[in-house]
């Protein structure tokens, strides 16, 4: 099994940028999907980018246009840098693994947008 840990969540003000970073206990090559997910209070967890071992990636609309997803599988390590940020992307940023029937999660970093 995996263990990921997610950091580089903060305080931060509207239009500021933060780099999240996912980081795996082994090696995240055998991972199809990597991806990261949010979750504001109340609210469901919801997709915000993925990345296949391949390179493709793909964004939720809401992010698109200030988000980069991108992974090191030399370092395991997913990131998700994060433009231009808004009072609504405030949320718990999760990290997950995803191969064939198995996925994998992480504890999650805080993401506070002030005004």
């Amino acid at each position: 099994q995996v263990q990921l840990v997610e950091s580089g969540g903060g305080l931060v003000q509207t239009g500021g940028s933060l780099r999240l970073s996912c980081a795996a206990s082994g090696s995240i090559f055998s991972f199809n999907v990597m991806r990261w997910y949010r979750q504001a209070p109340g609210k469901q967890r919801d997709l915000v980018a993925l990345i296949t071992n391949g390179g493709t990636t793909n964004y939720a609309d809401s992010v698109k246009g200030r988000c980069t997803i991108s992974r090191d599988n030399a370092k395991s390590t997913v990131y998700l840098d994060l433009n231009n940020l808004k009072a609504e992307d405030t949320a718990v940023y999760y990290c997950n693994a995803h191969r064939n029937s198995y996925d994998a999660w992480g504890q999650g970093t805080q993401v506070t947008v002030s005004s």
